[in-house]
């Protein structure tokens, strides 16, 4: 985001994410009624307070943190999923997920990745450091670690059943929702109720918390697994992205485009 009314009752306590009024860095609209273009503008102007100070020792390459790194650092964060020894599942393994697990992990917690692509297992384990890996699609691997997770963070974009989510949950446990599927998705009751369990959504995050993220991820050297490429690309990456053809953000480099013109 690149502006907020700064008077609500959200700005006043540095959650501007949650602004009404909030001004997103790309498809949304500047106080003087200009569009916004963020990673595709050529330049751009903002007010001070929705700057972030860069860690010297993260290159700017590492820029999916404020997006996918803030969308899963917040809810471990808020939910009080970030404590040493917790045992956090993750679900899906792709540009939130893979960010997900390596600040669980940085939080000292245990982390199971579930997913639908057994073909993950490895990469999960022995790249990001996943403790253990679930195919979701597998009902006897699903039973067995039931009632076993603190918390789960769900980064899955597209609809999938959420009962089996809940079933691998302790009494208490919190499924926090950042994917963004398109279509409702259902939530059966009786598992909430039978657990007080959770369900609950999170978004990006305040200035204040997105800096706090940025210099957590400096202090333990967490950065997204990312593809650099030239801006002539976009429409190529963007079939890619279609197709899941990527690992795990496209970072475009406007800046080296922009200097060979």
């Amino acid at each position: 985001m690149v502006g907020s009314c700064r008077k609500c009752e959200n700005c006043s306590v540095d959650l501007e994410n949650y602004c009404p009024r909030q001004i997103p860095t790309y498809s949304g609209y500047s106080l003087d009624g200009t569009l916004t273009f963020g990673g595709y503008s050529d330049m751009m102007v903002s007010d001070e307070h929705f700057v972030v100070c860069w860690p010297k020792n993260l290159s700017m390459d590492t820029a999916p943190l404020l997006c996918a790194g803030i969308t899963t650092y917040s809810p471990l964060k808020y939910f009080g999923l970030d404590k040493p020894g917790m045992h956090i599942g993750v679900v899906g393994l792709g540009g939130l997920g893979h960010m997900a697990v390596k600040f669980a992990k940085a939080f000292g917690t245990k982390v199971t990745v579930i997913s639908t692509s057994a073909n993950k297992k490895q990469e999960a384990i022995e790249h990001f450091g996943a403790d253990s890996f679930l195919i979701s699609r597998d009902p006897d691997q699903m039973k067995a670690a039931m009632n076993t997770l603190d918390g789960v963070i769900d980064t899955v974009s597209v609809v999938h059943p959420i009962l089996p989510l809940l079933m691998l949950m302790k009494s208490h446990g919190k499924l926090v929702m950042v994917g963004a599927p398109e279509k409702p998705v259902e939530f059966p009751v009786f598992p909430l109720l039978m657990g007080r369990k959770l369900v609950a959504g999170s978004c990006i995050g305040g200035m204040k918390e997105t800096q706090e993220m940025l210099d957590f991820a400096s202090k333990h050297n967490i950065t997204p697994d990312i593809e650099v490429v030239p801006m002539d690309y976009v429409n190529t990456a963007l079939e890619r992205l279609l197709k899941s053809d990527m690992k795990y953000r496209f970072v475009l480099d406007n800046g080296n485009t922009l200097n060979k013109k």
